[in-house]
């Protein structure tokens, strides 16, 4: 190996640091690593960083770690506003056709959400328009998939997720719901509302700073589980919102685009069926 206090070449400071992962043991970590940072040295010079901004970098991921704890997650609304996520999603889940597809799983989910009867309320207080949300799960060949266990979450009129009010003391807007035997599932929840992402922190900073906006589409997520398929993580998306074609987190799928009907009490309606993709198919294990 050359000895870089004779050669201090650009060239021979990324060769340095790539031979540095050589003798790694496991063979994709090795491969991630020395992509990483052919990737990270190409991007330095294209750019011919100065040493002022790369300051500046590291004092903004700084400020990301700062600002994550567990009911905020900068580093994934990073990810999401720079398109990485919604690409992994894409690598990772090529389905046959017919099976729901799947989105960004966004940065404001919590394990442990309370579990609840069908038809329940699981808006539990939260300001919005009451809506009845119902469906099926099916597999892909049409069977009903029983017991489906759907992990359900979405923000509040005022565009907040519980997760956000530091003076609530219970889960709001969020739930589990079992599916019954036939793969139906039913639930009261509020209207889903078009909503700015966090912009009080440095990712919120950035957008500013690039001249983008920081709005979502109108959207309920959902994670759906069962023994024997994959795992699907999601959003139904209302088909009368704002940003439908500018999400700032570029998660939109025309699939999951629907109507959401409003009823003669002022009361809505969304009806959305998951067809779900078995293990069989593709020998991955569920998340």
């Amino acid at each position: 190996m050359r000895n870089l206090s004779q050669d201090s070449s650009q060239d021979s400071i990324t060769q340095a640091a790539l031979a540095s992962f050589s003798a790694t043991p496991d063979a994709r970590l090795r491969q991630v690593m020395t992509s990483l940072v052919q990737h990270l040295h190409a991007f330095a010079q294209d750019v011919k960083l100065t040493e002022k901004e790369w300051f500046e970098g590291i004092a903004f991921l700084t400020r990301c770690g700062h600002i994550t704890d567990d009911k905020r997650q900068e580093f994934i609304l990073l990810s999401d506003v720079l398109g990485l996520s919604m690409l992994t999603v894409a690598m990772n889940n090529d389905k046959p056709p017919g099976c729901t597809e799947a989105t960004v799983f966004g940065p404001f989910h919590v394990e442990g959400a309370p579990h609840y009867p069908l038809g329940a309320d699981i808006a539990n207080g939260a300001k919005g328009t009451p809506c009845l949300v119902r469906g099926t799960v099916r597999s892909i060949d049409g069977q009903p998939v029983t017991g489906a266990v759907l992990d359900v979450w979405q923000s509040d009129d005022d565009g907040l997720y519980d997760v956000q009010r530091d003076q609530l003391e219970h889960a709001q807007a969020r739930g589990v719901i079992t599916a019954d035997s036939e793969g139906r599932y039913h639930f009261r929840s509020i209207v889903a509302v078009p909503y700015s992402i966090p912009q009080d922190g440095p990712v919120g900073q950035m957008l500013a700073a690039t001249g983008r906006h920081a709005w979502r589409p109108a959207h309920l997520h959902f994670r759906v589980k069962a023994p024997g398929y994959e795992t699907l993580i999601t959003h139904v998306f209302r088909s009368q919102s704002d940003y439908l074609g500018s999400d700032a987190v570029f998660g939109v799928r025309e699939s999951l685009v629907c109507d959401w009907i409003e009823q003669a009490d002022g009361t809505f309606i969304m009806e959305y069926d998951f067809v779900l993709n078995p293990l069989a198919r593709t020998n991955k294990e569920t998340a």
